[in-house]
């Protein structure tokens, strides 16, 4: 068990629940939602992989890489629908943010959180696929032992 996984876990739900109390200052409403589910649903993910972490067939940099990424992705996803909701950024939300537009800046930040938290979902997910490949071996050990009479 991750502990410290499991911790920004339920410090990313308590952000997403605090969230909406925004609401009334975002340009954009529907971002604003967006980013309290998302922060709510990235932050039950962190928890499960916190929970599930001893699990993961990996090496010590490998799961630290791993959960790095799922901390970034969820965290950053986020981070960018609530500066969308803010400032009314939608270049790459065109559905959540249809109507509205923001500066430059915004705009870039916004686009930059979520292609990059993208990449780290994908390398997140390929990492933990990786992870159960096979069973780990202390845990596959134990099991046959366990089975033996």
């Amino acid at each position: 068990m991750n502990r410290l996984q499991i911790q920004l876990g339920f410090i990313l739900i308590l952000l997403a629940l605090l969230t909406p109390f925004g609401m009334p200052l975002f340009v954009n409403t529907r971002l604003g939602l967006a980013s309290h589910i998302v922060g709510i649903t990235g932050g039950l993910v962190l928890i499960a992989l916190g929970a599930l972490s001893a699990s993961f067939a990996l090496g010590a940099r490998s799961a630290a890489v791993m959960m790095a990424t799922w901390v970034y992705a969820a965290y950053a996803n986020w981070l960018a629908c609530l500066i969308g909701a803010i400032t009314g950024a939608s270049r790459l939300t065109p559905i959540a943010g249809a109507g509205t537009a923001a500066d430059a800046l915004s705009e870039s930040v916004v686009s930059f959180l979520l292609q990059s938290l993208a990449v780290a979902a994908i390398a997140g997910t390929a990492l933990a696929v990786w992870g159960f490949r096979k069973p780990k071996p202390a845990i596959a050990a134990s099991a046959v032992a366990a089975a033996q009479p």
